[in-house]
This record gives C-alpha cells, structure tokens and sequence, in this order.
C-alpha cells in the first residue's frame, strides 16, 4: 500500500517562466528529499540499469551527447552532465521538444532530487491543461523513485502500474496530484478561474472521468 497523503505532502511544486533558448518558457518544478546519499540518487536517475526498475524502460547512450529513448515515452539528448550533481536533457516527445534539468542537492545524509521541466507552450495550450500535463507524470515518477530507493531490490512490474493507476488509491492519488498543481499553478500568478479549468481537465485526462 502507498501512503498517497504522505507522498502528495512529500514533494514541493512550483511553476514560473524564464528566458530559455529561443524565448520566454514555462518552467514545471518538483523536489522530494529521499533517505539515500546522493551517489546512490545519482545511480537510481543516470543508470539504464536502474531506471527501469522506478521509472521506464530506456535504451540509448546515457553520456554527454548520447541519445535515450524511454518505452512508449519521450527520448532526446544528454545535453549536460555533471555527476553526481546535475543533467540535463532535451524532452522529445510527440513532434515536441522540451527539455528537463535535473539536480541533486545533498542535506546531510539525505538527497534532495529537483527536476524542472522546461518548455515554450503556447497560451491556448497552456490553457487546456496546465502545469498538470507533465507534472501529475513527474509526481508518479518521483513515487516510483522513493518506492525504489527504499527498496532498491525492486522492480517496477509495468503491469502492476498500470493495474494501480487505475485502481481508486491510483485515482486518489492522480487526483491529489492534479490538484497540488491547481494550487502552485495559481501561486505562481495564474488566475483561479483558468487554473481550475484547466486542473480538472488534467485530472480527466489522466483518469478518464468526465471533467468537471
């Protein structure tokens, strides 16, 4: 069983803009801190090995220039990499080109894992979905990495997943995930009203519920 309210509580979300490349983009940020030493952090997130076991199977060249291919996902280009500290890759998925920077930042004993994920979306389409778009996937992802690194013998059965998100603690959880988007969405200047819209949009795409 997961603990969903623990792990909603567990990852702070923010969503802003900046210059980037070819102009102002939307930025999409989550962070969890995990019991682990960033060496270890940095292993479960670079290695083609480990990946699968939390996330997607990949295949590719994970180095500086190398090309990933995620299953049934996104793929792109290892544009930095600084171990054990930061990456970062474009997002190519669907004809689009994002881009994700990831750091770790080490408090203590533990790890904290930030990913940001950047992109030039226009207003309508920003309209329609949000931050939820890509963000109620990321915290999926980062759930799959604490289950991970708490039990790093363990593997992802993509079966089982798709079996959960579809269960009433997936939907839960999906739920409360589109939902602490609405509330960063608008923190970061989004009205409430286009906010909302757009949050129960995401929550129906992800679900397959009627939206509100």
């Amino acid at each position: 069983m997961i603990d969903v309210t623990h792990q909603i509580n567990a990852v702070r979300r923010t969503v802003g803009t900046r210059e980037y490349k070819a102009g102002e983009a939307r930025v999409v940020t989550l962070s969890q801190t995990y019991d682990a030493p960033v060496e270890d952090v940095w292993d479960a997130v670079t290695s083609a090995e480990r990946i699968p076991r939390w996330f997607l199977p990949v295949t590719g060249d994970l180095r500086l220039g190398g090309t990933y291919q995620l299953e049934g996902n996104a793929g792109g280009t290892v544009e930095r990499c600084e171990p054990p500290e930061s990456f970062a890759a474009t997002w190519e998925y669907g004809g689009d080109v994002s881009w994700i920077e990831v750091r770790l930042i080490p408090e203590g004993e533990r790890t904290r894992f930030q990913l940001e994920h950047i992109a030039h979306v226009d207003d309508e389409r920003w309209a329609q979905f949000g931050p939820g778009a890509v963000g109620v996937g990321w915290d999926l992802g980062v759930m799959g990495l604490a289950g991970h690194l708490g039990s790093p013998g363990g593997v992802l059965d993509p079966k089982d997943s798709m079996a959960w998100l579809t269960s009433d603690e997936g939907r839960d959880f999906i739920t409360r995930s589109s939902e602490s988007w609405y509330e960063a969405n608008v923190a970061g200047g989004e009205p409430q009203d286009g906010a909302r819209g757009a949050a129960d949009r995401t929550t129906a795409a992800y679900t397959g519920a009627e939206p509100a």
